[in-house]
This record gives structure tokens, C-alpha cells and sequence, in this order.
């Protein structure tokens, strides 16, 4: 077991790496920078005002020079200052963080709470019209983008009942009421997309399971159906299930752009492409890592739960 942790986090030292690299390239191929931005806006460009920002900024270093002190700085906690703002970038990064995490972790359980029940429902009742239906809302779910069914949701509020939800973040310290609403609803559309990915995934692991030898036995020694199913079928079908939740968990930290747009929610998703749009590096840069260890972190918690969830695997010691 330690051996397999070591062996995944220097893995995920070495993916970091590599992220570092793209991103901070990708950044520099892209036209203009936020010197171009700030001199566009005011419609003259005087050279030596410009040389100026530009060694202010430190982009008047090579491109190698940039990346070995961006490195360092985040080797020490510095995560550099916005071009924009003039400000840390953790003093602006800080305040939007909760957001998204907050809003990612509701939709997840929206989704689980909904795809897993429907999947094994689904699978049990094979070929019946409550598989058909269910097979066919799960099909609805992956076809509808969430932040549409977000607009459709705030446009049915307001025709049915004439009421809007806060279009204006609410703080839980200050309205817990409103806040939970303001979340319920986009954390609804989100998960629902992602609940339909979970039951088909659930009812397919499930249907292959329940053909094994093993559950046929288990029916034979007279055990209950529903033992069958939720004690061994569930429990054997469950790995690649948690693989989908991991994965939709960590999209889903930076692919809620639009969905944080539509509910004016303040997320790291929505700052991002404001961020990028400037060609604000060390935002980008720091909300880009972020994402990249999110998808590190879930995916070493769903490797370490395959110990758990499943006897048979085993890491070398």
C-alpha cells in the first residue's frame, strides 16, 4: 500500500509538472498579453510607458526566467500578484473557492442520490416500461446542457409563480434560507445531468454483474432478492460507478462557467475566463493548478477506495 501511494503521488508530482509546463505556455502562445489589453482600452501607446509595465510586470524577461521564478514562488506559498487588480492572487482566489467547491459537492450529491437508486431500479426491472422510462430520462439528462436547464428552471419560476431566486450571491452567515435555495437550484440542473451518466453506468456494471455464477448461488441458498442485489450485486458492480463520480466531481470544479453565469454565482469557473480574457497570468495560472490537483486528488481517493469497496484488490506493500 505504501509503495502504490508513492508510487501515485510522484505520478501526480510529475503530472503537475507537466501541467505547469502547458499552462504557462499556452498562456504566452495566446495573442496579446495584459499590456496589449491596457493600452488597446485607452486607444494610445506610448513605448516608453509601455517598457515600463511591461518590466513592472516582469515580462520583459525571457520566457524561462518567468516560468523558474513562477516556480519558486509557488514552491513558497507566493502565488504572485493580478495584473489587474493589483492584489495577491490568493486574497482574490480565496472568496470564490467556497462557491464552487460548495456548489460541485451539492451537485454530486443531487447526482448520486438520484443515478445510483435509478440505475439499480433500472437494471432490476430490465425490459419492463419503468426501465424504458427511466432509460429515457437518464438519455434527457445527458443531452440537456445543465446551464439550459438552469434558464428554463429560473423561466418556469418566474411564469408559474411569479417568483425569481436571489440573483445576487447570499453570503450563509448572513441568510442560510436563501442561500441554500440560491444553491438548490443550479446544484438540481448540474446534478441532474451528471445523475444520468451514474444511473446508466450503475444499471450496465449491475446487469453484467447479476449475470455471474456467484448470484445465481446466492439466489440458490434462498437469500432475499433484495439482499442479492443491494449486499452482493451492488456491492461488486460499485468500482466503476465510484470511477464516474470521481471524474464528473472533478469536471465539474471547472466546468461550471456557464452554469455560475446563469445563477451570477461568484465560482472560480465564471473568474477564470474573466481572468483569461485579461491574460491575468498569475489568476489563470492559479486557478488552472487548482483544477489540475482537484483532478489529481479525486482521482487517488478513487484508487484508494478500490481497497476498501473491493477485498480483491490489492496494492504491493
Amino acid at each position: 500500500m505504501k509503495t502504490y501511494l508513492a508510487q501515485r503521488l510522484g505520478i501526480a508530482a510529475l503530472t503537475l509538472f507537466g501541467m505547469s509546463l502547458v499552462i504557462f505556455v499556452l498562456l504566452r502562445l495566446a495573442p496579446g498579453d495584459i499590456v496589449d489589453i491596457l493600452f488597446s482600452t485607452g486607444g494610445y501607446v506610448n513605448p516608453s510607458e509601455r517598457v515600463a509595465i511591461e518590466k513592472e510586470l516582469g515580462l520583459d524577461k525571457p520566457l524561462w526566467v518567468q516560468y523558474v521564478e513562477w516556480m519558486r514562488h509557488m514552491a513558497t506559498g507566493d502565488l504572485g500578484k493580478s495584473y489587474r487588480y493589483d492584489l495577491p492572487a490568493w486574497e482574490i482566489i480565496r472568496p470564490l473557492l467556497p462557491v464552487t467547491i460548495e456548489l460541485a459537492t451539492l451537485s454530486m450529491i443531487v447526482a448520486v442520490l438520484l443515478g445510483v437508486p435509478t440505475g439499480v431500479i433500472s437494471a432490476v426491472r430490465q425490459d419492463s416500461t419503468l426501465d424504458y422510462v427511466l432509460r429515457v430520462v437518464s438519455l434527457a439528462g445527458l443531452s440537456m446542457p445543465s446551464f439550459w436547464l438552469g434558464m428554463v428552471i429560473i423561466l418556469a419560476l418566474v411564469a408559474w409563480i411569479g417568483w425569481i431566486p436571489p440573483m445576487t450571491y447570499v453570503p450563509a452567515s448572513e441568510n442560510l434560507k436563501l442561500h441554500m435555495i440560491q444553491f438548490a437550484l443550479p446544484a438540481l440542473a448540474v446534478g441532474y445531468r451528471s445523475s444520468a451518466l451514474i444511473m446508466r453506468i450503475t444499471r450496465s456494471a449491475l446487469l453484467e454483474v447479476m449475470r455471474e455464477d456467484y448470484i445465481r448461488t446466492a439466489r440458490a441458498k434462498g437469500q432475499g432478492e433484495r439482499t442479492v442485489i443491494w449486499n452482493h450485486a451492488l456491492k461488486n458492480a460499485i468500482l466503476p460507478v465510484v470511477t464516474v463520480i470521481g471524474i464528473e466531481f472533478a469536471f465539474l470544479i471547472g466546468g461550471l462557467v456557464v452554469t455560475e453565469t446563469v445563477f451570477n454565482l461568484p465560482g472560480i469557473a465564471r473568474f477564470l475566463v474573466q481572468a483569461i480574457l485579461w491574460r491575468d497570468y498569475p489568476i489563470v495560472q492559479t486557478l488552472v493548478m487548482f483544477i489540475a490537483m482537484v483532478v489529481i486528488i479525486s482521482n487517488l481517493a478513487v484508487d484508494m477506495l478500490y481497497g476498501v469497496l473491493d477485498p480483491r484488490v490489492r496494492y504491493g506493500s
